[in-house]
Order: C-alpha cells, then sequence, then structure tokens
C-alpha cells in the first residue's frame, strides 16, 4: 500500500502555510476535479456553504458541479492564520453565469491536516455578490 504524501506536511510554520495556501490556489485554478481532489484524503469531509459531503468522489463530483455553472473561474487565496495542522484562508474569485452575469465571491476556509499533508477537513462560507466585467479585479 502506498503512502500519499502532500508536502508540505504539519506542523506549519508561516513559509510552509504559505506555500500550502499557494499550492492550493493553483490547483482550483486548474479547474481540474481530478488535480484538485488529490489534495484530500479518501475520507475527506467538506462544508461548503450548505453543502456537506465525504469523499474525494463527492469531492470531484461537487467540483463538476460547480465549474459548470461558474464559468471563467478565476481565484485567489490569502493566508489568515494556521497553527499545528490546521490553516485558515480568506479568498475570493470571480466568475459569470450563462447569462454573462459576473460574481465576486468572498469567504473564508479552514482546513484540518492529516500527517502527509493531505486535507481531511474544508469548512468554507462565502457570499457572491453581482459586478459589471469592467470592475473585475482577477
Amino acid at each position: 500500500m502506498t503512502t500519499e504524501v502532500r508536502a508540505p506536511v504539519p506542523p506549519f510554520a508561516e513559509e510552509t502555510a504559505r506555500k500550502k495556501v499557494k499550492a492550493a490556489e493553483d490547483a482550483w485554478n486548474t479547474r481540474d476535479p481530478e488535480v484538485v481532489a488529490k489534495a484530500y484524503t479518501e475520507d475527506s469531509q467538506w462544508r461548503n456553504r450548505d453543502e456537506f459531503f465525504t469523499g474525494r468522489e463527492a469531492i470531484k463530483e461537487f467540483l463538476r458541479r460547480k465549474w459548470a455553472k461558474e464559468l471563467d473561474y478565476k481565484l485567489m487565496k490569502e493566508l489568515w492564520a494556521y497553527t499545528g495542522n490546521r490553516i485558515s484562508v480568506r479568498f475570493e474569485y470571480e466568475w459569470h453565469d450563462a447569462t454573462g452575469q459576473w460574481y465576486r465571491t468572498h469567504g473564508n476556509e479552514h482546513w484540518e491536516f492529516d500527517e502527509n499533508g493531505l486535507m481531511r477537513r474544508r469548512d468554507m462560507s462565502a457570499n457572491d455578490i453581482p459586478i459589471d466585467e469592467s470592475e473585475r479585479r482577477l
């Protein structure tokens, strides 16, 4: 059996926490559910707004639905806090729907990692704000 390791691993220092956040930002900006899901444990527990689910397959299914709706998605994550095996981030991302309406989504995520650096828990809250295309920042 192969043990997956996703460096950097806990406990986090500021530099390693920043690297973990940047790796997550880069992965999510691929908009590829297969790439993103590799950062999570097989039984990772998620809360995304009002949805609760567990496991990589559920993560992939969720991301496929997300990016079918949130077109031309572009994300920025910023380290907020870290300790031991936990990291909190603030984020914003921009996207448009099928009608062409643009949105900026602001939120926070709290992450918990296993000893191999895989995320075993993700807790996310966010708000969507309609914007004009001329107001885009990302």
